[in-house]
């Protein structure tokens, strides 16, 4: 019996109903390795889906204890110096669509199922749109990400023997000691409060670090800092070091930057009140049919940014 959903527009609408909930499920079970902010930033889901800003606080922890009389009345007091912010929570979305005349060739053939494919590019293309917004957020938004917190300490790398701060002009034992400076700055400080156990480098950085050679030796410079660092040596923990794209124009100055922090949701986390979700299929004319696809994203909150440091000058973009 022939089938024609031209005169019956609602039989492709039921057969594309039962269709999606079949791919949806699919495509949520997909993993995207090439997709890592997840792995990088811990996601607060917490928030409500509808929630229209998250209001936070940045802390830093401030007092002296000191010595005494059985008479002093001169009490040092222990206090925290306590930032507000309000950040908005902004909705985006990603869908996909058909046509009367798609659907009606897939319903011809018995058996035959729509494939994933379209609803799988709508995902990736969430999941690209989030990775850029955890890492560099959105000035139209007025949203900064990891790679540009305004509350995060700044410094620069040191100047080698080579009059340059760039890795490519450096030796391993400088660049080593970059890396390493780094995670000491945040420990010292914040009087040994916090201690990083992650470093985020530029791609080519990245790829400098673990060809260099250590001298007169067959380890390079990735394999020595896994191994003797301070976050390993004090904690015994290994120590997450990550190339990530972007890095090499991140710098105040155009340039590479490489940042160092404590990965931790007390420390940090992006607002995410609502992933990424597919709504109920919307026939937009009597040839097409939509699935609307839906988000709404905050901000990447640094509650402790003495737990955070940006090093500038390693290289990236203009580098010699």
């Amino acid at each position: 019996m022939r089938l024609d959903i031209y005169d019956n527009p609602q039989q492709a609408l039921g057969f594309l109903l039962s269709q999606t909930a079949y791919i949806e499920a699919e495509v949520y079970r997909i993993q995207y390795p090439e997709i890592i902010y997840q792995q990088l930033i811990p996601i607060d889901t917490a928030a409500g889906e509808w929630a229209k800003s998250v209001t936070y606080f940045s802390l830093d922890k401030v007092g002296k204890a000191e010595w005494l009389s059985n008479v002093a009345s001169d009490m040092p007091y222990a206090d925290i110096n306590r930032n507000k912010f309000e950040q908005g929570i902004e909705m985006a979305g990603i869908g996909y669509t058909y046509t009367l005349e798609e659907l009606g060739q897939a319903m011809m053939i018995p058996g035959l199922n729509l494939t994933a494919e379209r609803a799988e590019s709508a995902r990736f293309a969430y999941e690209m749109f989030m990775d850029n917004h955890a890492y560099k957020g959105d000035a139209t938004k007025t949203i900064t990400g990891l790679f540009n917190n305004p509350f995060v300490t700044v410094v620069t790398a040191a100047t080698g023997a080579s009059g340059t701060s760039h890795w490519s002009q450096k030796t391993a034992d400088e660049i080593i000691s970059d890396v390493q400076n780094a995670l000491t700055g945040v420990y010292e400080g914040s009087l040994t409060v916090e201690m990083a156990d992650t470093v985020l480098l530029p791609i080519g950085e990245m790829q400098r670090l673990a060809n260099i050679r250590i001298p007169n030796t067959y380890g390079n410079a990735l394999d020595y800092l896994a191994r003797y660092n301070l976050y390993t040596y004090t904690t015994g923990a290994p120590l997450m070091i990550r190339s990530v794209l972007g890095l090499d124009t991140a710098g105040g100055d155009g340039g590479g930057r490489m940042i160092v922090y404590r990965r931790d949701p007390r420390v940090l986390k992006l607002h995410v009140p609502m992933p990424h979700r597919f709504m109920p299929v919307f026939q937009r004319s009597a040839l097409q049919f939509d699935i609307p696809g839906i988000f709404r994203v905050g901000s990447v909150e640094v509650r402790r940014p003495g737990a955070m440091r940006y090093v500038d000058g390693i290289g990236g973009v203009g580098s010699p």
